[in-house]
């Protein structure tokens, strides 16, 4: 399977806005899974089994959760049996789609 997810705190940890901290913690449980992933400003994607897949999203807000008492996570899921390498795959099949035109 393959997935898109966000989580961040609800609250702001100071009057900036800024909730990077929690984010890397998130991340850094991400990295340490050894699930493919690929992070951008809005959303990070992992692969692999759903236990697997879903254990690091269940890290990551637990991660986040230490910074405050509310997590927002956002998860998009794209299940596909029997399919892996889909996080560049997808992007492949798109580039060969566009050159047709």
């Amino acid at each position: 399977m393959l997935i898109a997810f966000s989580v961040a705190p609800s609250v702001a940890a100071d009057d900036t806005g800024s909730v990077s901290d929690a984010v890397a913690a998130a991340i850094a449980v991400v990295r340490e899974s050894g699930l493919p992933h690929r992070t951008s400003s809005m959303f990070t994607e992992i692969e692999g089994d759903w236990d697997e897949v879903m254990a690091v999203v269940k890290g990551a807000v637990d991660a986040v959760a230490e910074f405050g008492p509310r997590v927002s996570l956002v998860l998009k899921a794209d299940i596909r049996e029997g399919y892996r390498g889909e996080m560049t795959a997808k992007l492949e099949r798109l580039e060969e789609a566009i050159e047709r035109r």
